[in-house]
C-alpha cells in the first residue's frame, strides 16, 4: 500500500456511517453527497500531516456537516464558516469532535437509510441501485455488474431515483414498525448485494472489500435484532457468514485465488461456522423456507465436509433444484451446474451451461465456468476462447491471475487429434 493508501481506505470504510448521518441531518441527496466529498478532500489534504483520526467517520460527519451548512449560507448570503484550521482536527481533538456528534446513534443511520432508500415510491431495481451507490458508495459500474445490465441502463436507473425521491418530497424519517416489515425483502437484498460486491472484489483478507463483508454481516445482524422471529434474516445471516468464514482460505501467499476444494479448512473459521450452522437449525424450525435459507443450508453442506471428498454434492443439487423453483435465476442455474458436474460429469454440467450464454455473456464466471467444463472434456481451442473471454470480464486480479493459470495448463497439455487437424 502507497503511503497515503490507508486514507483511500478510512475513507471508504467510513462512507457508510458518514452518509447516513449527513442524509439524515440534511435530508438532500445530493447535498450529502457534496458535503461528503468536501469532507474527504479535506482528509486528503490534512490527513497525511495529522494523521489518522481516532473515528475518521465520526470526522467526515463533523466537517461534512459544517461544509454543507456553509454551502447553505453561501447560497442564503450569509455568513461563510471559520478558516479551515478552525475546523479540521490540527490538534488531535477527535475525542471533542466525536462528543459533538450524536455519535450514540450514527452508526446505526446506514440501517435506517436503507429502509429509507427501499421507499416503495421507487422501483424496486432503483431503490437498491440508489442505496448501493449512496450507502457503500459502490460505482456505477460495480452495481451494473451485480444486476448483470449495462453502466448505461444502471446510471439512468440511479439518475431516475435521485430525481423521483427530489420530486416526491420522500421524507427521510425512519419507517414504522409496517413499513420495516414491508421493506424487509428489499433492505435483506440490498445487504446481500453489499456483501458480495466485497466478497467477488477481494484480493485477499484485508482492505476495503473485507470490509464491505464485515459491514454486511453488521447490518444484518442489526436487522436480526429487528425480526428476531423471521427465519429468511436468519438464513441471510448464516450465510453470510459461513461466506465469510472462508476468506483467510480463499487467496494464497501471492493472492491467487484457490477454489473451494483446494482450500486448507484448517483456515476457516469454525466460531463463525458453529454460529451460522446453530442459526440455520433455528431457522429450518420455522418451516419457512426461502432463498437465503437454501443458500445457507448449501454453504452449511461445505463447512461440514472436513473433507473436499466428503461434501454431499447430491444433497447439493437437490437444494439448487428448490432455489430454481423459489428463485429461478440463470446464476442459480449455473451454480447447480457445478453440482452437476461433480455427480454426473462436466458433459452433463456443460448441456446445462450452453443454453445460459445469451444471458450470461457478460459475467465472468459464466465464462470461467465453461472454460473449465470443456477442458475437462479435453476441448482445449474452445476452453481456450471461453478463458479468453472470462479474463476479459475480470473484475480483480485475483480472478483474472486464476484465468491465466488455466491458459497456462491449456498450453502444457498436448493437443487431441481432432483438434490438430483443425489446426
Amino acid at each position: 500500500m502507497t503511503d497515503t493508501g490507508w486514507i483511500d481506505l478510512a475513507l471508504i470504510s467510513a462512507r457508510p456511517q458518514a452518509m447516513g448521518a449527513l442524509l439524515r441531518y440534511f435530508r438532500n441527496l445530493d447535498l450529502a453527497e457534496e458535503a461528503f466529498q468536501e469532507a474527504c478532500i479535506r482528509a486528503l489534504k490534512n490527513w497525511p500531516r495529522t494523521g489518522p483520526p481516532r473515528d475518521p467517520a465520526a470526522w467526515l460527519i463533523f466537517v461534512g456537516r459544517n461544509s454543507g451548512i456553509d454551502k447553505v449560507r453561501r447560497q442564503s448570503r450569509e455568513t461563510a464558516l471559520p478558516p479551515e484550521e478552525l475546523l479540521s482536527d490540527l490538534d488531535d481533538r477527535e475525542s471533542e469532535l466525536a462528543d459533538r456528534l450524536d455519535g450514540a446513534h450514527y452508526r446505526d443511520d446506514i440501517l435506517r437509510l436503507l429502509f429509507v432508500c427501499s421507499n416503495p415510491a421507487l422501483p424496486a431495481t432503483q431503490q437498491i441501485a440508489l442505496a448501493l451507490r449512496i450507502v457503500s458508495g459502490l460505482s456505477v459500474r460495480q452495481i451494473a455488474r451485480a444486476f448483470l445490465v449495462s453502466e448505461a441502463a444502471m446510471e439512468q436507473r440511479i439518475t431516475r431515483a435521485k430525481a423521483r425521491v427530489a420530486a416526491a418530497g420522500i421524507p427521510f424519517e425512519t419507517p414504522d414498525a409496517v413499513d420495516r416489515a414491508e421493506r424487509l425483502a428489499a433492505v435483506a437484498t440490498m445487504i446481500y448485494l453489499v456483501f458480495n460486491e466485497g466478497y467477488s472484489a477481494m484480493n485477499g483478507p484485508e482492505g476495503v472489500s473485507a470490509d464491505l463483508c464485515d459491514e454486511a454481516i453488521r447490518l444484518s445482524r442489526l436487522l436480526l435484532r429487528l425480526f428476531p422471529a423471521e427465519p429468511e434474516i436468519m438464513g441471510l445471516t448464516a450465510l453470510l457468514l459461513l461466506q465469510h468464514s472462508r476468506a483467510r482460505a480463499r487467496f494464497d501467499a501471492n493472492g491467487a485465488v484457490v477454489l473451494l476444494e483446494d482450500q486448507d479448512r484448517r483456515l476457516w473459521s469454525r466460531p463463525m461456522i458453529t454460529e451460522a450452522l446453530a442459526m440455520i437449525d433455528k431457522a429450518m424450525r420455522h418451516r419457512r423456507p426461502g432463498p437465503y435459507q437454501i443458500q445457507a443450508a448449501i454453504a452449511a453442506l461445505h463447512a461440514r465436509a472436513e473433507r473436499p471428498e466428503q461434501t454431499d454434492w447430491e444433497e447439493i443439487d437437490l437444494l439448487y433444484q428448490a432455489l430454481e423453483r423459489l428463485q429461478p435465476s440463470p446464476v442459480v442455474t449455473l451454480n447447480r451446474a457445478v453440482a452437476v458436474s461433480k455427480r454426473e460429469g462436466p458433459e452433463a454440467a456443460l448441456a446445462m451451461v450452453e443454453p445460459l450464454g445469451e444471458r450470461l455473456s457478460g459475467y465472468f464466471y459464466y465464462h470461467g465456468l465453461r472454460g473449465g467444463l470443456l477442458k475437462q472434456l479435453g476441448r482445449a481451442c474452445e476452453a481456450r476462447t471461453a478463458f479468453d473471454r472470462a479474463i476479459a470480464l475480470a473484475t480483480n486480479a485475483s480472478e483474472a491471475a486464476y484465468i491465466r493459470m488455466q491458459l497456462d495448463h491449456l498450453a502444457a497439455e498436448p493437443a487431441t487429434v481432432a483438434e490438430e487437424e483443425k489446426r
